[in-house]
């Protein structure tokens, strides 16, 4: 077969990882072709490709990014946009697409196949929020390198007796924040699928001054809701798909946080840091084994569906099941982060 490759959205560690195993298992088991369109959907509608081969994948699972490159491109909000991506299928001679993305490149690829273009879908975000599947590559790096930084945080926190505000990914589920708050010893953790209560925070780093710790970690998802404020925007700008630019939570809620306690508060804003650089080991073999699978539901012509890991068995589930909605924290959670912070 002919199969064609891209990953459309936010990069993150471990897409390398998937596209190498999709081209090892399918041109030595299954003797397939491939091409990987440049830039996600955009790639498509210019018919802009690279040939890929095992001699230019080799070693691409160590490195983080995507040698495909990417972008937000949505071919729902283009004018023959559909009819396009067919045309450049049938030029191309494409047998099978396989994108990986998140919901919103997923819902093209339901589109299409929805439409009659052999598509399947590999999950990929960096919040961890995908519908059905329980865990996504990426998501372990990510918590990796915000718990560094939280680690970091504590010393020159304590050092200067202030208190520290972590902003991190995480627009509609607090995933990374509640890993990387907890792991990282955060006093206060805050996560979008719960409303801020700013007196319980402020209450939550009094005590630990009253108690002979004059500093405070909090961790807080780029996406919670201040209090008559809402969601804070960055740059007022939407993309494609209709999100608005999240980006300033750490620095409303520091200031907040210092007008009604009067302890000197600081931001950091860990960004794209979250998803740069290398994978993490398991992201790493969980990139390999969605792209075995992917291949194999490619030559079973599974179409419509999307690899997702349910336990520690990959498997697949309908694309339409899988963005329905977020996988978001629930009171398991919440139990968690509450029953580690002091009783204020």
């Amino acid at each position: 077969m002919r199969i064609a490759l891209l990953t459309g959205g936010g990069d993150c560690p471990g897409l390398n990882a998937v596209i190498y195993a999709v081209v090892k298992k399918g041109i030595n088991f299954y003797g397939d072709e491939f091409i990987g369109f440049l830039n996600g959907w955009r790639g498509v509608l210019d018919n802009y490709y690279m040939p890929l081969t095992l001699e230019n994948t080799d070693g691409i699972q160590l490195k983080g990014g995507t040698i495909l490159h990417s972008s937000r491109t949505n071919v729902k909000k283009i004018p023959g946009g559909l009819e396009k991506v067919q045309e450049v299928l049938k030029e191309d001679k494409i047998d099978a697409l396989i994108v990986l993305g998140g919901d919103d490149t997923q819902s093209v690829t339901l589109y299409l196949a929805e439409h009659g273009i052999n598509a399947i879908g590999v999950p990929k975000t960096i919040d961890n929020d995908i519908n059905g599947t329980d865990a996504t590559f990426g998501y372990d790096t990510a918590v990796s390198i915000a718990t560094e930084a939280v680690d970091r945080l504590h010393t020159t926190a304590d050092s200067h007796n202030r208190v520290i505000v972590v902003e991190v990914m995480g627009r509609d589920a607090g995933w990374i924040a509640y890993a990387a708050g907890v792991a990282g010893g955060a006093h206060v953790t805050l996560v979008p699928e719960q409303p801020i209560d700013i007196d319980h925070v402020c209450a939550l780093l009094k005590y630990n001054y009253d108690h002979g710790k004059h500093y405070g970690i909090v961790v807080v998802a780029e996406g919670c809701e201040l209090p008559e404020v809402g969601q804070v925007l960055g740059s007022g700008q939407v993309d494609s798909f209709g999100h608005a630019r999240l980006s300033g939570i750490g620095d409303a809620l520091a200031d907040l946080i210092e007008k009604k306690t009067g302890f000197e508060t600081r931001t950091v804003n860990l960004g794209h840091t979250q998803r740069g650089g290398v994978p993490t080991a398991y992201d790493r073999l969980l990139g390999q084994r969605y792209g075995l699978h992917a291949i194999d539901m490619v030559h079973q012509r599974k179409w419509g569906r999307i690899a997702v890991l349910h336990g520690t068995d990959i498997t697949d589930i309908p694309i339409k099941e899988a963005i329905a909605s977020n996988r978001r924290l629930d009171q398991r959670f919440f139990d968690v982060i509450s029953g580690l912070e002091a009783k204020v």
